[in-house]
């Protein structure tokens, strides 16, 4: 009898070990999209507006704190990929004024995306107020959208036509100046400054570097600035040198479009005004396939959802996905707001990207879920009903659920970062 009960102790010990283990082996990434239309001005009440759009940003980072890993949760980093708010403040920013580059007026463009005082005033507080609770609690990254620069202008070298015919009609337009962002997200903000896990930073919290440990790794993110120039990429590769070994994600606003190209805005290219600036293809070809440590890549900015995967310069697959949910306007429907053409509100759509390291093929899940309606995307019925005619017109029901839940391996995973403190 003693033996057995020995037995059956040492059983039950194992099994709560191995449960332990299963649980550490898991964690997840909260992905935050363009959060632009809840933080717009003038989509609240006081502008007119029929509801207060913010409170759906608000409740995304309240939501995204009660599931840190230090409340007891599952989520060990968040990440935004960038157009935090609305406006700009400048006409053109004063650093390519000084340049030579040159502003023209686009009557098309401008009286949209104006600059307004609101945008200190109202935007760049509501955004503080939101990832003040999640600051302190956990390692984080926010980076700059072509939204969160001080000025978005139009090129006197590309200038608007005198009629529109197409997208090429609104000329292009360059974002320049990023004191709007320092002052709430820069390498000397309170969100950031003297904290462990925040180990690196490049004109001045532009572009920005953390560690997060989690599922026996300890990883490497790093989040680069939209369109990032030269510096940039030469700075986020000296921070992978200085950080051998170490998984690596990369984070930036434009990356992927809708179809899975990694293709810049057609109306939105800093390359096209100034060749310090990178495409897409060229941040591809300057630095994530260049870097073998770089397994996955995050973007936004492009309205939907895509993802691709391609090797690398060394032969290792690089996982690639845009998340971008601005479009979405159903809440706007049930509130009976009668919305212009393109604009969105977001629904309170996020993503969480939860890794299992536990197995033999590490693998990613990737969920959808909205803090509005309180259901992930597989779970809701109308789902594709919504959003499917605008975003993926052509994929059946069945495909367009797959682009927000899905599966990823991660199947050479171990041979590149070895096999962790707790892999089986």
């Amino acid at each position: 009898m003693t033996f057995l009960r020995t037995l059956l102790a040492a059983t039950a010990l194992a099994c709560t070990a191995s449960a332990a283990i299963a649980k550490d082996a898991t964690f997840s990434i909260a992905v935050i999209p363009d959060t632009q239309n809840y933080i717009d001005y003038t989509h609240q009440t006081a502008q007119g507006f029929k509801f207060d759009a913010r409170v759906m940003f608000l409740d995304q980072l309240r939501y995204i704190a009660s599931r840190l890993k230090s409340a007891g949760g599952d989520v060990a980093f968040v990440d935004s990929l960038g157009d935090t708010w609305q406006h700009q403040s400048l006409k053109i920013d004063p650093a390519h004024e000084a340049r030579g580059f040159k502003r023209v007026p686009n009557p098309m463009m401008d009286q949209g995306f104006a600059p307004t005082p609101n945008v200190r005033a109202i935007e760049m507080p509501t955004a503080r107020e939101g990832f003040s609770m999640i600051a302190g609690k956990t390692p984080f990254s926010v980076v700059p959208g072509n939204h969160d620069y001080d000025a978005m202008w139009t090129d006197a070298n590309h200038p608007p036509a005198a009629k529109f015919t197409d997208m090429s009609s609104l000329g292009m337009l360059h974002s320049g100046g990023l004191d709007n962002f320092r002052s709430v997200f820069g390498a000397e903000t309170p969100f950031f400054k003297g904290q462990p896990w925040y180990v690196a930073s490049h004109d001045g919290g532009a572009d920005s570097a953390q560690i997060f440990e989690a599922g026996g790794y300890r990883f490497l993110h790093i989040g680069l600035q939209f369109d990032a120039p030269n510096a940039s990429l030469a700075w986020a590769a000296q921070v992978i040198k200085d950080h051998p070994g170490l998984p690596t994600i990369i984070s930036t606003h434009d990356y992927l479009d809708n179809n899975g190209d990694r293709l810049p805005n057609p109306m939105i290219d800093n390359h096209a005004v100034d060749d310090d600036d990178n495409t897409p293809q060229m941040v591809w070809d300057k630095l994530i396939s260049q870097n073998d440590q770089i397994f996955m890549v995050l973007c936004g900015h492009e309205h939907g959802q895509s993802r691709r995967i391609d090797n690398n310069h060394f032969g290792h697959p690089v996982v690639q996905i845009l998340a971008d949910y601005q479009d979405r306007r159903q809440t706007a429907i049930d509130a009976g707001v009668q919305l212009h053409q393109g604009e969105g509100i977001g629904d309170g759509w996020l993503r969480f990207l939860t890794f299992d390291m536990g197995g033999k093929v590490p693998t990613v899940h990737a969920r959808t879920y909205s803090t509005h309606y309180k259901r992930q995307s597989v779970d809701t019925p109308d789902y594709a009903a919504w959003y499917k005619a605008v975003e993926k017109p052509k994929m059946s029901d069945a495909e367009f659920h797959g682009q927000d839940d899905f599966t990823i391996d991660l199947p050479d995973f171990r041979q590149r970062f070895g096999a962790g403190k707790l892999a089986k």
